[in-house]
């Protein structure tokens, strides 16, 4: 999964973080004042560093923090789009960035060293928070933006089989051996948590025959044209509103939580209480919906990141032109 990182790259990240992108950055000069958060400008006075990783949804993530600061009256650093998970997290754990939205079950997980994920998203969120603070890091409430794996389908075939939940494609399997074929990356393939997990979890046994291994972007194509039944999906992915594919629930609550929230560091938080409130209804307004809306915005129009949040921030009320 894209969240994750291998223990050589985390190790060469820690021991170097300069070549990670961690000491660069450029002013953000966007011209917004305060709109439905911000008023007041709480935030005048503070020089504060954003960060995030490389992917789409990170990049319009930093870029949505960002923004909000400078309509709060902060000068803002932009250092988003480091490479890996792990460099992410040690700039604003080191000082070299101040906030970042993060994921809830890249938090537990991989930073934290948990194999099972806790089913529960606000106990997951509040397990994270406990164990973070300890770590100089404060979570604040997160959205219900969850970017985990999901198994989706076309139209034609959603018509033709009706499945809208996992265990229905569980029975589907059972009864018709032939109708599940699936798309997936090598790596959902032979994880815990991804394919044979999910095997074990929901009483699958889909033969060998019946999978088919390719790359990520590969995958939304062929299950958009049905090559296979049923493609391994990213939940907020802007393929699957552009695609029009139909996502199946998971019903069991196999697949872990990874719900953005912002992860701010806990000594910039204490001299700047107020980028909790500045930040908070933005979160809350962010969704799995929203976020396919917006990544589809850069990865099928061609957009550029920054601007994506930018018109989302106006279009929402949050900022105003300056």
């Amino acid at each position: 999964m894209r969240r994750r990182t291998c223990l050589a790259l985390a190790a060469v990240l820690l021991a170097a973080p300069a070549g990670c992108g961690l000491t660069s950055g450029s002013p953000m000069v966007d011209d917004v004042e305060p709109g439905s958060i911000g008023k007041g400008k709480p935030l005048e006075g503070a020089d504060l560093t954003v960060t995030s990783k490389e992917f789409t949804e990170q990049l319009v993530l930093g870029a949505i923090m960002g923004i909000a600061f400078e309509a709060a009256g902060a000068e803002v650093l932009d250092r988003t789009g480091i490479q890996g998970s792990v460099g992410t997290r040690a700039a604003v754990e080191n000082g070299d960035a101040d906030a970042t939205y993060e994921y809830t079950g890249t938090a537990w997980i991989t930073y934290l060293g948990h194999s099972k994920p806790i089913p529960d998203p606000e106990q997951q969120w509040k397990a994270v928070k406990e164990a973070d603070a300890k770590k100089g890091l404060t979570w604040l409430p997160p959205a219900r933006l969850n970017n985990t794996y999901a198994l989706a389908m076309n139209q034609a075939n959603y018509k033709k089989y009706r499945t809208k939940t996992l265990s229905e494609v569980t029975a589907l399997s059972k009864s018709d051996p032939g109708a599940v074929t699936l798309c997936v990356e090598g790596e959902f393939a032979n994880r815990a948590d991804g394919l044979p997990g999910l095997e074990k979890a929901y009483g699958m046994d889909i033969p060998a025959r019946n999978i088919t291994q390719m790359d990520t972007g590969i995958i939304y194509t062929q299950t958009a044209k049905g090559a296979c039944t049923y493609g391994e999906v990213y939940t907020t992915d802007g393929r699957i509103k552009s695609m029009n594919l139909v996502v199946m629930e998971d019903d069991k609550k196999f697949f872990p939580n990874y719900n953005a929230a912002p992860m701010v560091r806990t000594a910039t938080l204490k001299k700047w209480p107020a980028i909790a409130s500045v930040l908070d209804p933005v979160t809350r307004a962010l969704t799995n919906d929203v976020a396919q809306t917006l990544n589809a915005k850069v990865d099928v129009d061609g957009e550029d990141p920054h601007q994506v949040a930018l018109d989302w921030m106006k279009e929402r009320g949050f900022v105003k032109e300056g």
